[in-house]
């Protein structure tokens, strides 16, 4: 089950949220990572969906306003590969928060 959430409108088409959220499955490790570029509910979005599809992702709450991603996996996710989705996104990892 994936569930989005954006609360409010930040590029004037009511289609932008903020704090988004893609919620899986909420169990597991939890870990905070500070990324570069997000502006947006959009930004937020895209980093969230391209973290949600590694393997072992449970939760993703990407905050713009302070650039942190807390994401929940079964696992430890590898960081590498958590840079991979984000880069994949259009945006930069800085590394863990």
């Amino acid at each position: 089950m994936t569930t989005e959430t954006n609360s409010g409108s930040c590029c004037g088409s009511g289609s932008c949220g903020s704090d988004t959220t893609v919620d899986v499955q909420s169990v597991g490790v939890t870990a905070v990572y500070k990324v570069s570029g997000m502006t947006c509910g959009h930004c937020e979005g895209a980093v969230s969906q391209e973290i949600s599809t590694l393997d072992g992702v449970t939760a993703v709450t990407a905050v713009a306003k302070s650039g942190e991603v807390t994401v929940t996996s079964a696992t430890p996710l590898d960081e590498g590969a958590v840079r991979a989705a984000v880069d994949e996104a259009g945006y930069e990892l800085v590394g863990r928060a």
